[in-house]
């Protein structure tokens, strides 16, 4: 059988949390393999709602979770995280939870400069979600990152947080923003390192053995590829590759292994933060699509923009993340639209394209070319077979499958993970 990786198919809360609690049910082994607390997936059992940011979804199925070394990891996050579902009935502990040694950890004076450097950006601020994530990468490909192996040698962390603290220091100092203590710093990790350390181990190892013992793994992915750092919206993305070449870097396995791709896409277009959005609503049925589809960030908070399903980019996502299979969300938001519009392509300065250009002001200037589709009266919502959806629906669906050149394997018409059809058991290979 095969493995299974779902990444994101526009500008991610694509509703990925429910796809892979469902997908979950049929893995052994969930990996998280990029990104930190600033991803975010709602996942909806019964009456119990659970938000998960660093906590692999396979924890509410019971499976064993694992956070691979490409993510980063904020230590309060995680244990705050841990304590909360714990809260909500749910048994996490090392025993159900691993995470790679060589992770990279995310420390208070990270999201402190994430902040400050936003602050003085003023009108053109990124967007962030102010938690370090950006610069605790930047530590990582800097060579002077503080991995979770480290909290077991304290003469090695504490050289390493003076190095640290060299580069922050002098960086907040410029900012105008409040520096860090050293001695500070190494007492909250060395009361740190017994909590964390039980739940360390080279996990590469565990998923080779997994992998060879004929186990199912799923890689579970944050954010969205057009929010990936090198083929997203750049400036406007996150500090992580989100493509599923990623999942095999970001876990510590062979690329071989990743298996079968679905890429996660609403039947619509949500952003949250600042960047381009060519199919971007700002009227009443921009608004209409965020209060049905409850579009507030499960992070932040944040109220997401909303606009008109964007063929153009997510053909786009389903070529540089090598998506295989379309898994489409939300198709329930549309029900009693008379009216549907498709991003088939942009009109930049001129000249038509099928793809989003990579320089900041042509993206700006990208205006979108629609194509009209007549929409549905009947109810899509809690749909469980094809049968059970209007016959335009389907249309749409189908319309989509030709403008993205992927086929749709999946829906889901409701937050309730049972409210899902399947056209074809992902891990079937």
């Amino acid at each position: 059988m095969a493995n299974v990786a779902v990444i994101g198919a526009q500008w991610g809360d694509e509703g990925k949390g429910k796809v892979v609690d469902w997908l979950a049910s049929r893995a052994d082994i969930v990996v998280r393999f990029q990104g930190g607390h600033n991803a975010g997936h709602t996942l909806v059992v019964g009456d119990q709602t659970y938000k998960l940011s660093l906590l692999p979804s396979g924890v509410v199925r019971g499976k064993l979770g694992v956070i691979g070394n490409g993510v980063v990891l904020d230590p309060d996050a995680l244990l705050s995280e841990i304590a909360k579902v714990r809260g909500q009935g749910l048994d996490v502990g090392p025993h159900n939870l691993r995470i790679a040694d060589n992770v990279p950890l995310i420390l208070p004076l990270h999201p402190a400069l994430d902040r400050a450097r936003e602050a003085a950006r003023g009108e053109d601020k990124i967007g962030t979600t102010g938690r370090g994530i950006g610069p605790a990468y930047e530590d990582k490909v800097g060579r002077r990152a503080i991995r979770l192996c480290d909290l077991a040698e304290p003469e090695t962390l504490s050289a390493k947080l003076d190095e640290l603290l060299l580069h922050h220091n002098s960086l907040l100092r410029g900012l105008g923003a409040q520096e860090f203590s050293k001695r500070d710093l190494l007492d909250k990790l060395l009361a740190l390192a017994p909590q964390l350390l039980p739940y360390s181990e080279p996990v590469w190892e565990r998923l080779d053995e997994a992998r060879r013992d004929g186990r199912r793994i799923l890689f579970e992915g944050a954010q969205a590829v057009m929010l990936d750092v090198d083929h997203g919206t750049y400036p406007y993305v996150t500090s992580s590759n989100t493509v599923a070449g990623n999942a095999a870097a970001g876990s510590g396995i062979g690329p071989d292994a990743i298996g079968l791709v679905l890429g996660i896409a609403k039947a619509y277009t949500t952003r949250v933060g600042s960047g381009p959005f060519p199919s971007e609503l700002d009227d009443e049925i921009g608004r209409r699509l965020g209060e049905r589809g409850r579009e507030f960030g499960t992070v932040t908070g944040r109220p997401r923009r909303c606009g008109w399903f964007d063929a153009a980019m997510v053909r786009q996502a389903v070529k540089l993340g090598g998506v295989q299979g379309l898994v489409l969300t939300k198709l329930d938001v549309l029900d009693g639209l008379p009216e549907l519009k498709i991003c088939v392509g942009y009109r930049v300065n001129g000249e038509e394209m099928r793809r989003l250009p990579p320089a900041m002001r042509a993206q700006a200037a990208a205006e979108p070319v629609f194509e009209t589709i007549e929409g549905w009266t009947g109810s899509t919502m809690g749909a469980r077979s094809y049968a059970e959806l209007p016959a335009q629906a389907v249309k749409y669906i189908r319309r989509i499958e030709e403008l993205v050149e992927a086929p749709v394997m999946m829906l889901s018409t409701s937050p309730d993970r049972d409210d899902t059809i399947a056209l074809r058991d992902p891990f079937a290979g």
